[in-house]
């Protein structure tokens, strides 16, 4: 079967001492699982450790961001480079959080994601539509778009070997999941849309699920055909209930 892949997005949350608590839970319950890959992004200042404790397990770690430019006079900014130093392998680019608070385009965002791929980065794409897109019946117009914007910049091949995350903007944080049938449907349209121009592209491309997963209902979002795994905000912070995820997905 298909590995299924589970990232941890910690957001602004952490401090060394919590941190150290929480990574090593994630040691000792998920090093034994089978055919599910995890990854936790931590904030920038935490990669260190995350490099520290993580590096010699099966357990991943990424960034929450990255710069669009490669190198410069950008006070503030990260680059891929930056994040490789530090061991990272994974980054989530264009989180609906990040993108509405600093007005991200999706040109913009689509950069980032050649800035991931051309430094050897798994980018993590996140899309979706805000709950009135949903009711006025565009989200796949909506997040079409988001799609289409990085393959005509950059073709449809850039998508091999990435990461795309469907997170519903109306459920992120709130508790109340997209129903399992409608993430697979959103998750079927964003796979024929990379398969029209590459089927292989589409082939190797990971879906991932976010917006309040936790242990109960990642049992139904995980069964769907078209639904490789999660991106997991609030309950990464607790070590059981991602165990609880990371099983389901297993």
């Amino acid at each position: 079967m298909p590995r299924k892949l589970v990232v941890a997005n910690w957001k602004m949350h952490g401090n060394l001492a919590s941190n150290q608590q929480l990574l090593d839970a994630y040691i000792q319950k998920l090093t034994p699982l089978k055919n599910t890959d995890v990854v936790v992004c931590v904030p920038y200042p935490y990669l260190a450790q995350a490099q520290s404790i993580l590096q010699n397990t099966t357990i991943a770690w990424g960034a929450q961001n990255l710069s669009k430019d490669a190198v410069g006079a950008f006070t503030g900014e990260v680059s891929a480079s930056m994040l490789k130093d530090f061991g990272a392998s994974y980054v989530i680019i264009g989180h609906s959080e990040r993108a509405t608070a600093y007005c991200e385009s999706d040109e913009n965002i689509a950069t980032k994601f050649m800035q991931a791929k051309s430094h050897g980065l798994t980018p993590i794409l996140c899309v979706g539509e805000t709950l009135i897109e949903r009711e006025a019946g565009v989200m796949e117009m909506v997040v079409a778009k988001q799609i289409d914007t990085i393959m005509n910049m950059y073709g449809a091949a850039i998508f091999a070997n990435t990461v795309v995350s469907y997170e519903p903007i109306w459920a992120i944080g709130s508790g109340l999941a997209a129903s399992a049938e409608q993430a697979q449907s959103m998750h079927e349209f964003i796979r024929g849309r990379i398969a029209c121009a590459d089927k292989g592209a589409a082939a190797s491309l990971k879906i991932l699920y976010g917006g309040s997963v936790n242990p109960q209902n990642a049992v139904q979002l995980f069964a769907m055909p078209d639904i490789d795994g999660g991106l997991i905000g609030k309950c990464s912070l607790s070590a059981s209930e991602f165990d609880g995820i990371c099983r389901a997905a297993t």
